[in-house]
């Protein structure tokens, strides 16, 4: 599977293992602290192929697309669940971990974090989903990212990360009525 776009990875680990899942260019972000000089690299390459930002699901790897966002905006972000990227014996979370079909699964369903909003999610849609203040909340977050694949983010941060996915209530609804369901089969 040949990629045209350049994927942005956080170092030389997940450069390999994107390379074993896909045949495709990177730019390595070397940690959470990017240069510059990186920024303008990624800059180039999303005008001339795109990028795919694909970086570690916790915090330093949120923080890396939070920059990247904030300098490339039209870029595309791809999102690897926390369970999914994890070392086989505990020690640690990331790209590298993950296995070659999470990871093509994953580029596969990368999304623009688009401006325009069709029908708003509201707070009160998240309050009324159980996704925040709650028990059970932080796993019903969890599941929306996996279903909707736009990552694991904390009840503070969701309303956000689904406006900037440009994630419709039509689709949240689906997502919601999949967690319930699912809770309820248990």
């Amino acid at each position: 599977m040949k990629l045209k776009e350049i994927i942005v990875v956080e170092g030389r680990d997940d450069t390999t293992a994107v390379k074993r899942a896909v045949d495709a260019d990177t730019i390595e972000t070397n940690g959470s602290a990017i240069s510059m000089e990186t920024i303008e690299a990624i800059k180039l390459a999303n005008e001339t192929r795109g990028v795919i930002v694909l970086t570690d699901p916790d915090f330093p790897g949120q923080k890396i697309r939070n920059t990247i966002e904030r300098h490339v905006p039209s870029c595309k972000h791809a999102f690897i669940s926390k369970d999914k990227a994890l070392h086989k014996h505990g020690k640690g979370v990331g790209v590298e971990h993950a296995s070659v079909e999470v990871i093509r699964e994953a580029l596969k369903d990368a999304h623009h974090m688009e401006e325009a909003i069709v029908e708003q999610i509201t707070k009160e849609d998240l309050l009324d989903a159980q996704l925040v203040g709650g028990p059970g909340s932080k796993e019903r977050r969890e599941k929306l990212g996996r279903i909707l694949k736009i990552g694991y983010t904390n009840g503070k941060q969701l309303h956000k990360r689904l406006m900037m996915f440009n994630i419709t209530k039509q689709d949240f609804a689906a997502a919601i009525n999949a967690i319930w369901q699912e809770e309820k089969d248990v």
